[in-house]
C-alpha cells in the first residue's frame, strides 16, 4: 500500500511540477513573437484491479501541446500579407503624390507652364523687344530643367523600389532557407521523443512562414511527415529541407526594370508578376506596374506634345531675321527595345505622327513566324491585341516601321513612345532672333479700292510645307462682286474664281479670308513679311496653344492633361491610404482573435501557478503521508 501511495504522490508531484514548468515557460515567453501558449494534457494512470474494485494509480502527463488554430493562423498570414502590401504601395505612392502635388514649389509643373506662356504673351505684346524674347527663352530653359527634374525624381524612386524588390528577394530566400532547416530539426527532434511535437520549434518555424507573408503571399501546406511545404504564386519555394533560391535580373525587354527569377536546370527562369502579390515585394510589383510607369508616360506625354505642336506651330512663323522658323525644342523620339534574347536582326523604329493621339501606353510586339501581334499595356494591364502583317503601322498617333534586318518568329520589342518625353526634352533655340513671332506673309488692302471688302492678315497652313512659293507676291482681282482672278507664281492663275464673303481662299500654303463687298476691279496683295521683328501674328498662335485642346484627341490641353495626372496619383494615394488603415484595422481584429486563443495570459498563468503549487504542496503532502504509513509499518515489525 506504501508503494502503492507513494508512486500516486510521486506522479501527481511530477504532474504539478511539469504545469509549473511548462506555465513559468509560458510566461517568460509572453512577449515572443510567434510564442503560442502551451498547457500539459495529463491522464489517469492504469488502475489497479482488485477485490474491491479498481484502484486508481495516480496520473500521467501524456503531451505538451500548444494552442494552436491552423484556422486563425492563416487568416492572420492572410490578414498580414495584405496589410504589407498595401502599406509598401501607399509609402511609396506618397513620394510620386508630393513630387506632382508640389503646385507652387520648385518641383511642381504647372508654374513652369504658366511661366513659360506668360513670356510667350509678352513677346506677341511686345514682338521687337529684345528683353521679352530673353524671357521667353530663359522661361522654356525653365519649363525644361522641370520636366528634367521631375523626371529624375522618378529616376530615384525606381531605383529606390529596385533596390527594396532586390532586398525583399533576398529576405525571401533567407527566410526560405530557415523554414527548410527547421523542417529537418523538428523532424529530427521529434523522432527523437517517439513524436511528440516540438512545440518551440514549431512557433519558429510558423513565425517563419509569417514573416514571409509579410514580404509575398505564401501558401503553406503541411505534408503528412509535418514538414511544411511553401509556394508562391504556384512555384514551390521550400520542399521538406530544400528552399529555391530567388535572384533579381534585368527584363530581357528592359534593362532598368528588374524581374524576380529561380533557377531551373541552370537557367534563370523569370517569374510571371501577375503570381507575385501580396506582401511588401507585391506592393512594389505594383507599385512600380500600375504608377511609376503611368506618371512617367503622362509626365512624357505632356512634354512631348507641348514641345511638338509648339514646334509646329513654330515652324509656321518667320524669325527676327525674315528666316523660316525652325524647331523651338527638341522633341524626344518615341523608345523601341528589342529582347536580348531574339534571335533575328530586325530593327523597329517608331515615330510621332499625330501629337493629339499620343497616349499613355507602352506596346509589346510579338511576331509569331507569320504575322505581328501588338498588345497596348496601360497601367500592368495587358489590352487587346491587335495583328497585322506587314509595315508600317500607325496606333495612337506612332508609326511603326521595320527600317533594316529580319525579324525572327519568336522576336519580341517594346515600344514606348512617351517614356523619354519629359527626360530628353530641351530648348533647340538660343538665339531670340530665331523666336518665329512673325508670319511669314502679309496682307494689303489698297486704299485705291473701291468697295467695302476687307482681307485677313493670313495665315500659313499646317503643316508647314517646304513650299518654296509660299512668299511670292500673289494678287487677287476682283472681275465682279461675285467672281476674281489670281496672279502668281504658284497659283496655277485662275480665273473667274466665285467669291464667297468670309470664305478661305488659299494658296502657295497660306489662307485669307476676304469680308464685305468688293467691287469689280478691287484687287487685295499677299506677299512676304518684310518688317517680322515688329510683327506678332505667329507669337499670338504661339500663345493660344497653352488653352487650346491639343491633347488626348483633341479633349484636353497641357494644364488639364497635367491636372489629370495630378488628380489620378492624388486620388489613388487617398485611396491606399483609406484601404491600408482598413486592413491595418483588421490585421488588429484578426491579431486578437488569435491570441485569444493561442497567447498568453498572464492574469491566467498566474492563476495557473497558484493552482500548480498547491497541487505540488498537496502531493508532497501525499508523500509524506505514505512515508508515515511505512514508518509506523517499521515500528509494528521491530
Amino acid at each position: 500500500m506504501g508503494n502503492s501511495i507513494f508512486g500516486i504522490g510521486l506522479s501527481a508531484l511530477q504532474a504539478a511540477q511539469q504545469g509549473l514548468l511548462v506555465a513559468g515557460h509560458n510566461v517568460g515567453n509572453a512577449a515572443t513573437p510567434g510564442y503560442t501558449r502551451q498547457q500539459t494534457v495529463q491522464s489517469t494512470n492504469q488502475a489497479q484491479p482488485t477485490s474491491s474494485g479498481f484502484i486508481g494509480q495516480g496520473v500521467q502527463v501524456d503531451t505538451v501541446k500548444r494552442s494552436y488554430n491552423e484556422f486563425l493562423t492563416r487568416q492572420v498570414a492572410q490578414a498580414r500579407t495584405e496589410s504589407s502590401q498595401l502599406d509598401t504601395y501607399f509609402s511609396q505612392m506618397k513620394q510620386i503624390d508630393s513630387l506632382l502635388a508640389d503646385s507652387g514649389g520648385s518641383l511642381g509643373l504647372s508654374p513652369a507652364l504658366q511661366d513659360f506662356f506668360g513670356s510667350v504673351q509678352s513677346v506677341a505684346t511686345n514682338p521687337a523687344e529684345v528683353a521679352a524674347r530673353q524671357s521667353m527663352l530663359s522661361n522654356s530653359e525653365i519649363l525644361v530643367r522641370r520636366f528634367q527634374s521631375m523626371d529624375g525624381r522618378l529616376n530615384e524612386i525606381q531605383d529606390g523600389t529596385n533596390t527594396q524588390i532586390k532586398d525583399s528577394v533576398s529576405l525571401i530566400n533567407t527566410l526560405a532557407e530557415r523554414v527548410a532547416k527547421l523542417n529537418g530539426t523538428i523532424r529530427q527532434a521529434e523522432s527523437i521523443v517517439g513524436g511528440q511535437p516540438a512545440n518551440d520549434l514549431r512557433d519558429q518555424r510558423d513565425e517563419l512562414a509569417a514573416q514571409l507573408n509579410d514580404q509575398i503571399r505564401a501558401k503553406v501546406v503541411v505534408q503528412g511527415d509535418g514538414t511544411y511545404s511553401v509556394f508562391i504564386g504556384g512555384q514551390s519555394l521550400v520542399t521538406g529541407t530544400t528552399a529555391v533560391q530567388l535572384d533579381v535580373a534585368p527584363s530581357a525587354l528592359d534593362a532598368r526594370r528588374l524581374e524576380v527569377t529561380y533557377a531551373s536546370g541552370g537557367n534563370a527562369v523569370p517569374v510571371k508578376e501577375s503570381n507575385l502579390d501580396g506582401g511588401k515585394l507585391g506592393g512594389l510589383l505594383q507599385f512600380r506596374n500600375e504608377s511609376i510607369d503611368a506618371v512617367r508616360n503622362g509626365l512624357g506625354r505632356i512634354a512631348m506634345v507641348m514641345a511638338g505642336t509648339v514646334n509646329e506651330q513654330h515652324r509656321l512663323g518667320q524669325d527676327a531675321l525674315g528666316n523660316p522658323g525652325a524647331d523651338f525644342f527638341t522633341v524626344p523620339s518615341p523608345s523601341v527595345s528589342a529582347s536580348t534574347v531574339n534571335t533575328g536582326n530586325g530593327v523597329v523604329a517608331a515615330e510621332v505622327v499625330s501629337y493629339s493621339d499620343l497616349a499613355t501606353k507602352d506596346y509589346q510586339l510579338r511576331f509569331d513566324g507569320a504575322n505581328y501581334i501588338l498588345t497596348s499595356v496601360t497601367n500592368g494591364v495587358k489590352g487587346v491585341a491587335q495583328t497585322f502583317s506587314t509595315f508600317p503601322q500607325t496606333v495612337d498617333g506612332v508609326r511603326l516601321s521595320l527600317t533594316s534586318g529580319t525579324i525572327a518568329a519568336g522576336d519580341e520589342f517594346l515600344i514606348r513612345p512617351t517614356v523619354n518625353g519629359a527626360a530628353q526634352i530641351g530648348v533647340a533655340v538660343q538665339d531670340t532672333s530665331l523666336i518665329a513671332a512673325a508670319a511669314p506673309i502679309r496682307t494689303e488692302t489698297p486704299l485705291a479700292n473701291s468697295g467695302s471688302g476687307r482681307i485677313s492678315s493670313g495665315t500659313v497652313d499646317a503643316p508647314p510645307p517646304p513650299n518654296p512659293n509660299l512668299q511670292q507676291p500673289v494678287t487677287l482681282t476682283f472681275t465682279s462682286p461675285t467672281t476674281f482672278d489670281v496672279n502668281g507664281v504658284g497659283t496655277g492663275s485662275p480665273t473667274g474664281v466665285t467669291f464667297t464673303p468670309g470664305g478661305s481662299i488659299s494658296f502657295n500654303g497660306w489662307t485669307v479670308k476676304i469680308t464685305g463687298s468688293p467691287s469689280a476691279g478691287d484687287t487685295f496683295n499677299i506677299g512676304p513679311n518684310t518688317n517680322a521683328a515688329a510683327d506678332n501674328r505667329n507669337a499670338l498662335l504661339l500663345g493660344a496653344l497653352q488653352t487650346s485642346n491639343t491633347m488626348a484627341g483633341g479633349t484636353a490641353n497641357y494644364q488639364g492633361a497635367y491636372g489629370q495626372l495630378v488628380s489620378l496619383v492624388g486620388n489613388k494615394t487617398r485611396e491606399l491610404e483609406v484601404t491600408s488603415e482598413s486592413q491595418a484595422a483588421l490585421l488588429s481584429q484578426t491579431k486578437a482573435v488569435q491570441q485569444s486563443e493561442s497567447g498568453v495570459n498572464l492574469d491566467e498563468e498566474a492563476a495557473n501557478l497558484l493552482r500548480y503549487q498547491q497541487a505540488y504542496q498537496a502531493a508532497s503532502r501525499v508523500i509524506q503521508t505514505a512515508n508515515q504509513m511505512f514508518d509506523a509499518l517499521l515500528d509494528v515489525t521491530r
